[in-house]
């Protein structure tokens, strides 16, 4: 017989959208909540259930995961397979959380209804920087469920002290600087990934992005630019626009490859857990980023960054660009500002970004110092699991 689950702390649950981003987040706050051991209301371990539909995507990012398992333990957290069919004797945890608007299985709802006391709900949404999200923070919403209710809260990630902030594990920057300031360590890392040590006027940019047009241009301003450029290319969608821009479309690569052109070299790399994926961030001069947790963890690497956003229908995606891009470029000197926006939209829209390029050796000193200086101001009010911590104290 199989061993009786023990109660659970936390349940979480996740439907995988695009691939990595809303499991990327997800996981993280798994790992984060169990590591730091909020709640114990069952002993001296916090126990978190994750709730997962693709076990394939989620193993990408998880290694030691296996999809055909219905329910398996890893690095401290429970993973249950999310499907049309829940356990018979699953029992609600103190917190359930349904990430971003996943919805829950209409028969948990009714467990969750049957429990006394009732689950604290929350429902975690997409991180954004719009201002209405203030005024939606921690709203309840009344969830009738037969003859009984149940309130749902909403938690809304942001950049304001009104918001849920940013997911960042405790002693994270501090595990940055470390890294960042260790050259021999950084040494060995490159060369792990098959690359020397980084040449003292040399580039190195990570690239994890959707498809766009702009990636051709910079792929081209990479070739031409003064300085060696060495791109830290991860195997993805992305990997099309490069072999344009490096005049080699169609060919077949696989990680590990080293393509060369001009001044830039291109290393494709496997996909790595999350660890791997900070690390690369940590030791790159600009890193090119897309969706929610690669963006968020691009912030915690303290270095200069672009953001891919989802693109949506209206260019809705455009004005959340925007909204983060007024929080974020607060303080930069016009110019700088001005320039970092124009690249950020020039990604988004797939425009030329040549001549916005050839403005990097002016704005870089400025840009690395004020992302170090934004990844400091994001923790005054807190992170977002200790936010959520208050949150739910108040209410549980």
């Amino acid at each position: 017989m199989p061993t009786p689950l023990p109660p659970f702390d936390w349940d979480i649950f996740c439907c995988v959208v695009d691939n990595f981003g809303d499991i990327g987040v997800t996981w993280r706050l798994a790992r984060q909540i169990e590591q730091e051991g909020h709640g114990s209301t069952h002993g001296s371990e916090t126990k978190v259930r994750l709730w997962v539909d693709d076990l394939v995507s989620f193993a990408r990012i998880c290694p030691g995961l296996n999809p055909e398992l219905n329910g398996q333990w890893q690095q401290g957290i429970y993973i249950q397979h999310w499907h049309d069919t829940l356990p018979v004797d699953v029992i609600p945890a103190s917190v359930v959380i349904e990430a971003f608007a996943c919805e829950l299985p209409p028969a948990f709802i009714d467990k969750m209804v049957q429990h006394t006391p009732p689950p604290c709900w929350i429902n975690l949404e997409y991180l954004s920087a719009e201002s209405w999200v203030e005024d939606c923070h921690g709203l309840a919403s009344p969830q009738r469920v037969g003859n009984q209710s149940l309130n749902k809260y909403f938690f809304f990630p942001g950049f304001t002290p009104k918001t849920g902030g940013l997911l960042c594990e405790h002693g994270l920057v501090q595990a940055r600087e470390r890294w960042q300031q260790d050259e021999a360590g950084l040494a060995a890392y490159w060369a792990s990934l098959g690359l020397p040590p980084q040449g003292e006027d040399e580039l190195r940019i990570s690239l994890f992005a959707y498809e766009s047009a702009a990636l051709v241009s910079l792929v081209e301003g990479w070739q031409a630019n003064p300085a060696p450029v060495t791109l830290l290319l991860p195997m993805g969608r992305a990997v099309a626009d490069v072999l344009r821009g490096l005049g080699c479309e169609g060919r077949v690569v696989q990680a590990g490859d080293l393509l060369q052109r001009g001044n830039l070299s291109v290393k494709l790399l496997p996909m790595t857990d999350q660890a791997g994926y900070d690390r690369l961030l940590w030791s790159c001069d600009l890193n090119l980023v897309r969706g929610e947790d690669s963006f968020v963890r691009a912030q915690w690497a303290g270095r200069p960054f672009l953001w891919h956003i989802y693109p949506q229908e209206e260019q809705a995606h455009m004005v959340k660009l925007d909204g983060f891009l007024d929080h974020y470029l607060e303080g930069l000197p016009e110019e700088s500002a001005q320039w970092l926006r124009a690249f950020n939209h020039a990604l988004n829209q797939g425009d030329n970004t040549s001549e916005l390029w050839a403005k990097w050796p002016q704005y870089d000193a400025i840009w690395r110092q004020h992302g170090r200086d934004w990844s400091q101001k994001l923790l005054r009010d807190g992170d977002l699991l200790t936010r959520l911590v208050k949150f739910l104290e108040s209410r549980i």
